[in-house]
Order: structure tokens, then C-alpha cells, then sequence
């Protein structure tokens, strides 16, 4: 009854005047419609243990029926959820982002036209969750794709019911302090068409969702009840801050579009607690917190701002600008069910938004890991490289990177083909180019697995994808071990003789697990002084020590301590 309540609440709050019983009569129809089970003993904050694996079905094995045998690959790398990147119909212009139906998966992801699309898709949730693999996928909310059936009735008149969930005018000088997220490759946030233009945030196929609508509001509710009425556990909402618009504002981080989020969140608690909503809100740490409200917002959010002070504090070999973007006075409390994720890139760039770091960062960063020109995104505010790349193939770096995010707090997010050190797919890039007709560079970062050479590499312990995968999977199935790592609390300690913040070093502590970490963020050897108590022992990774101890280049530890 609560969130029942809640619901009515804020629908009187965004649509003063409209009357309820709209709200009502949705409610009914939903209640009636209930079919997803709910556990009481289910543990609805599920999301801080998970280590995480984002994909591309087609792009990771063809489609569902290739992904779910492959299932047991990703259950034995030791991740325990799959966020599945774009799976919903759509013309794949924005790799799946630009959704044409919200209620189906994509043929070719099922088997074809021919194919029982949710069938095929209900069985690979079943495979998943029989492994203990919750599977969350992307569901973009701001805009859809101009091939969807709302957006061609909307173009056939002023009239059509269809003509209010889009965003029209008669000039294109509407909302002008809205920046141009893809600058340097769309030129406006308007779209002519006929005599009129639609709005839009990204690309000029995807036009923006008007929230002003009341019934726009309840068509994506009803999406998400409808996935989640099927078994998905949780929805990454794309392009969360940009939802609501307003004149004379930057359309960005409005009030409304906080209270829009939480009334997603109240339909979802009130059919069935637990199901993860994940905001993508590129934005400061201070902003993005607001995303997660007072635990009445999305469960958990990315944090972008760390994301690039992780290669950056790599080049600069110093853990200075990880602790700096984790200070209290950055990085706010987070409410007591929230969660950050955390990543080694949004998943296809390593994205330099200004919007979180400064231009001398981004300066900085560009000119130590955009090696190659064709790998600048968006004039320098992105790199569009694998993480492979990045680190110019040094198993050492990456792995460095990966006990960054393992053992900082959050939710770590893996992007397939990261585990095995896959490169740039030059191929795939010149072919998407082609489909598309954007010179889009984050297609370098996508591209297929190619399974039976991976097997083969796999097989042999010599070879770089042997040598990262294996590493990489010790290291996950160290942290699964101890809920510290996903839930405690962090303390930076400054060791010794550590002004340059060569080493970087922290506690990780949850009752009575106690964690020591430490990180030589130099490609140089490091002798460290331990605290007291930790001058001998054995590391969670079964390396030991005695008296002072000696650290290879970009080298790190975990200590139970």
C-alpha cells in the first residue's frame, strides 16, 4: 500500500490537474496481469555482491541460442551477472540503442523472424539463473528510434494520440542551453521534418520522449513491468539525466526528472522488490548521487568520474587521483541500499565529458592513451580503444587495472573480451561505418569473438590471452569470497616515504573482515614497509612475505588481515 500511495503522489506532483483515475485504472490492469513470483527470503540488494559481464549477444556468440552454452564459460570466469548490452528490436544504427519496439527482442537475436522471440530469450533467463547469473539488460528511456511505431504515427499528423510522446516545434531556437553530447558529429538538438522539427539529444534518428505526457510515462512503465514480469532482474536506464526538459534551462538534471525515476522505482518495488535499476548519469559524483535519492531512486549508479583518474593515476604512476575522486569531499555518502558500479571504460570509451573531469585531466589522458588518431571520440571528450590497447598490451597494467576495480568500493563491471585481452576489430569498425553511415569510433571497440581461436589460445598458458584470462580469474574468485569488497567501508592509508602516492594503499573492512590492499603504481620495484602486525604472512592470492616487503612493477596485494 505504500508504494501504492507513493505512486499517486507523485503523479499529482508532475501532473497537477491530470486527473488520477489514468493512474488507477493502469494499476488495475497490472494488478490483475501479475504473474511474477516473489521470494520473501530473496535478497533484494542482490547488486553489491555481483561481479558483473556486459555483452553484445550477437557480437559475443550470434544470439541467445550461442550465448546460453556459453553460459558455463562466464560462470567459470566467476562472474555472477550479465548485463546484457542492447537487446531490444531495433534498426541497430546506435548499436541497439535506438529501440524500435520496446516489448520484443530482436529477431536475430532469437533465431530469425520465424522464431518464438520469447521463448528463445526465456530460456537463456533460465540457464542464467540456474547457474546463479542474474541478467540485467540496457532499456534506453530519453529517446527511441525514428523506425519506431510511435514515432511514424506521430509523423502523420498533429492529430495522432502518437503526436504528444515526441518533442516538436516550429523552430529549432527551443531549449538552446541544451549542449550537443555527440559534438563533432550531430550539429543540433533539432531534426527538420516537414514544417516543424523534433528534438533530439544524441543522433538525429533517435528522437527525445516527451515525459510531459502522462500516458508516454505509463507506455515505459508498462516495458519495465512487462521484463520484469518475465524474469530480468534489472534495467541499465540510459541517458538518465537528460529525460525531463525545460525552456530557458541546460535540460539536464531537472527536478522532474527525479521524480520521474522515482515513480519507475515505485511501479517496480510495488509489483516486485529487488529488481535493479542502474543509472547512467554521466555527470560529477555530487549529481549523480541525487540519482539514488534518499533510496527511493535507482538502486545504484555508475561512477564515471573514477573511471579515467583509474588511467590516469596508471600514467601518471601515482595513486594521487584515485584517492583525491574518493574523498568524502568528492564522493558523497551513498544512501544505505545504493551502490556505485564501477569499470574500466563505458564499456565502448574511455569517456573525458567535462562534465567530471577538468580540461588539464583531459588533456593529460588523451595524450597518454589516445595512441592512435583514429581512436578520438567525440573532438577529445572520448577514446575509443579496448582496454588491451590502452595499456599497449602489458598484462601487468591490466591486470593493475583490474584489481582497481575489484577491490575499490563497488559493483565491477567486465566488458566482454576485456578477460582475455581482445584488441581493436579494425573490420568491424570499416564495416559499421558502411551500415550506419557514421564515422562512429567506439565500433573499433566492439567486434566478434572469434571461439574457436580464443579455445585454442586459452589452451596454451604462454600465449596473452592465457596469461591476462588466468590471472583475472584468481582474482574473481578471490573477491566472491568476502562480501567486504562489495559492501565495506574504505580506508586510504599513507604509508611511509609515500608523498609521490607511488604506492596506493587501503583498507576494505565489513564486521570482521578486514582487508589490506596495496598497489605499486610504478613500473619500477618497490620495498614497502608494512604497518605493525603485517610484517610476515601469505596474500589472498597465496604470495608471501617476510619482513619488508618487495613489490614487482605495478604489482599489488590483497591481505586478510
Amino acid at each position: 500500500m505504500l508504494q501504492r500511495n507513493l505512486l499517486f503522489d507523485l503523479w499529482r506532483n508532475l501532473y497537477p490537474g491530470v486527473s488520477t483515475r489514468i493512474l488507477e485504472n493502469f494499476l488495475l490492469t497490472v494488478e490483475v496481469n501479475r504473474t511474477v513470483k516473489i521470494n520473501s527470503n530473496e535478497q533484494v540488494d542482490w547488486y553489491k555482491d555481483a561481479i558483473v559481464y556486459s555483452l553484445y549477444a550477437d557480437l559475443f556468440n550470434t544470439d541467445f541460442a550461442g550465448l546460453t552454452p556459453k553460459l558455463d564459460y562466464l560462470y567459470e570466469l566467476g562472474i555472477n551477472c550479465i548485463w546484457l548490452l542492447p537487446v531490444l528490436d531495433s534498426p541497430m544504427r546506435d548499436a541497439g540503442f535506438d529501440i524500435s519496439d520496446y516489448f520484443s527482442i530482436r529477431a536475430e537475436l532469437a533465431g530469425g523472424e520465424g522464431a518464438d522471440k520469447q521463448e528463445v530469450f526465456s530460456r537463456f533467463l533460465a540457464e542464467a539463473h540456474r547457474r546463479g547469473i542474474r541478467v540485467i539488460f540496457d532499456i534506453a528511456m530519453n529517446h527511441t528510434s525514428d523506425e519506431h511505431h510511435w514515432f511514424l504515427e506521430a509523423r502523420k499528423s498533429k492529430d495522432n494520440p502518437y503526436r504528444n510522446y515526441y518533442i516538436w516545434s516550429k523552430d529549432d531556437s527551443l531549449y538552446e542551453k541544451a549542449r550537443i553530447i555527440f559534438k563533432g558529429i550531430e550539429k543540433s538538438n533539432w531534426e527538420p521534418y516537414g514544417e516543424e522539427f523534433f528534438y533530439h539529444r544524441f543522433f538525429n534518428f533517435q528522437p527525445d520522449l516527451n515525459y510531459k505526457n502522462p500516458e508516454l510515462l505509463l507506455a515505459m512503465c508498462r516495458a519495465l513491468l512487462f521484463w520484469q514480469n518475465t524474469g530480468v532482474d534489472g534495467f541499465r536506464v540510459d541517458a538518465i539525466p537528460y529525460i525531463w526538459k525545460e525552456e530557458g534551462t541546460e535540460c539536464e538534471n531537472l527536478p522532474q526528472t527525479h521524480l520521474i525515476v522515482k515513480f519507475f522505482r515505485a511501479m517496480l518495488d510495488y509489483i516486485k522488490p529487488g529488481s535493479l535499476l542502474l543509472a547512467e548519469a554521466c555527470q560529477r559524483p555530487a549529481k549523480v548521487v541525487e540519482y539514488m535519492g534518499h533510496g527511493d531512486e535507482c538502486h545504484a549508479a555508475y561512477h564515471f568520474p573514477l573511471m579515467p583518474r583509474m588511467f590516469e593515476a596508471i600514467a601518471r604512476q601515482s595513486g594521487k587521483p584515485i584517492q583525491e575522486i574518493l574523498s568524502s569531499d568528492v564522493t558523497p555518502e551513498l544512501p544505505e541500499n545504493g551502490q556505485w558500479f564501477t569499470f574500466l571504460r563505458c564499456h565502448d570509451e574511455l569517456s573525458l565529458e567535462l562534465v567530471y573531469v577538468s580540461e588539464e585531466e583531459r588533456k593529460y589522458i588523451h595524450e597518454n592513451y589516445c595512441l592512435d588518431p583514429k581512436w578520438d571520440f567525440r573532438m577529445g571528450e572520448g577514446i575509443s580503444a579496448r582496454l588491451s590497447e590502452l595499456m599497449q598490451r602489458d598484462p601487468r597494467k591490466i591486470h593493475l587495472a583490474f584489481s582497481l576495480i575489484l577491490t575499490l568500493p563497488g559493483t565491477p563491471v567486465i566488458y566482454y573480451g576485456d578477460e582475455f585481452g581482445k584488441l581493436n576489430d579494425e573490420d568491424y569498425y570499416e564495416e559499421m561505418i558502411q551500415l550506419t553511415g557514421k564515422d562512429d569510433t567506439r565500433f573499433l571497440v566492439r567486434g566478434k569473438i572469434d571461439w574457436s581461436l580464443l579455445e585454442k589460445e586459452l589452451r596454451d598458458p604462454n600465449s596473452y590471452s592465457s596469461i591476462v584470462n588466468s590471472k583475472l580469474k584468481r582474482m574473481l574468485k578471490t573477491r566472491r569470497q568476502f562480501k567486504a569488497f562489495g559492501r565495506g567501508s574504505l580506508m586510504f592509508s599513507n604509508l611511509a616515504d609515500n608523498s609521490a602516492g607511488t604506492i596506493l594503499a587501503y583498507e576494505r573492512q565489513l564486521g570482521n573482515e578486514k582487508m589490506f590492499i596495496i598497489h605499486n603504481m610504478t613500473d619500477q620495484f618497490q620495498e614497502i614497509q608494512l604497518p605493525s602486525g603485517l610484517t610476515s604472512g601469505k596474500e589472498l592470492m597465496q604470495q608471501s612475505w617476510s619482513g619488508v616487503m618487495k613489490l614487482e612493477p605495478y604489482g599489488f596485494r590483497w591481505i586478510l588481515m
